[in-house]
C-alpha cells in the first residue's frame, strides 16, 4: 500500500525559494541599476554611473570565501590598472548577503582589500540588489559595458583559473583592447566557474 508523504508548508516554501533562477542581462543591454549606491571598503559611496569612464565600465562580482575567486584574484590588480589606462572604470562588488556573518561583512572585505592591496573600489552589494539586477549568479562573473553603457562582454576572466600565465585565451583582456582599439568584440560571452552568489531566502 502507497502512504502518502505530507511536508509542511515551510519545506515546500524553501523549495520554491531555492529554485528560483536569474536571469542575466543579455550582449547590447543597457547597464541597469546605474543610479544605486554601494559603500565600499574605504567608506566612500559610489554609483555604477559615477565608477564608469569615457570607453565604460567593468564589474566583477566577487567574494571573500569562494576559492574561485582565490584562483583568479591575483588578476584584479592588473586588469583594473589594464581598465584604467584604456579609461574603463571598474568595480568589484560582493553580493553573498546570506553569509554576512561567515566572512563576508565589510569588516572582511576590508581585511581582504588591505591584503590583497586592491587598487579599485570594492564595495558592499546590500540585499544583492545589484547581482539581481544584472542576473548574476556566480563569483568571479564579470559584466564589461562599452562606453555608452551596453553590455559588450559577459562571462569569466580567461580560460584557466589555476594559472594565468598558462592561459591561452584572455577573454576580458582581449574585450578591453577591443573597446580601446574600436575593433568588434569576437568572443562575448563565455562560461562562467566559480561560486553561485549567496542570496538570502
Amino acid at each position: 500500500m502507497m502512504r502518502l508523504i505530507f511536508l509542511p508548508p515551510w519545506i515546500l516554501m524553501l523549495g520554491v525559494v531555492s529554485v528560483q533562477a536569474q536571469t542575466s542581462i543579455r550582449i547590447g543591454d543597457e547597464l541597469p541599476a546605474g543610479d544605486k549606491e554601494v559603500e565600499d571598503t574605504s567608506g566612500r559611496d559610489w554609483s555604477l554611473i559615477q565608477i564608469s569612464d569615457s570607453n565604460g565600465l567593468l564589474v566583477i562580482f566577487s567574494g571573500n570565501t569562494c576559492p574561485w575567486v582565490a584562483k583568479w584574484e591575483s588578476r584584479y590588480n592588473e586588469i583594473s590598472t589594464m581598465a584604467d589606462f584604456n579609461n574603463i572604470g571598474m568595480i568589484v562588488l560582493n553580493s553573498n548577503e546570506r553569509i554576512r556573518g561567515r566572512g563576508e561583512s565589510m569588516g572582511d572585505m576590508r581585511r581582504r582589500a588591505q591584503k590583497q592591496g586592491y587598487n579599485f573600489p570594492y564595495a558592499l552589494d546590500e540585499d544583492h540588489a545589484i547581482a539581481d539586477a544584472f542576473g548574476a549568479t556566480r563569483t568571479p562573473e564579470v559584466f564589461l559595458f562599452d562606453g555608452d553603457l551596453k553590455l559588450v562582454y559577459h562571462g569569466a576572466i580567461d580560460d584557466n583559473a589555476d594559472d594565468a600565465g598558462a592561459s591561452k585565451k584572455k577573454f576580458l583582456e582581449d574585450a578591453i583592447n577591443a573597446i580601446s582599439s574600436g575593433n568588434e568584440i569576437l568572443i562575448k560571452e563565455t562560461s562562467v566557474v566559480g561560486c553561485s552568489i549567496k542570496r538570502t531566502e
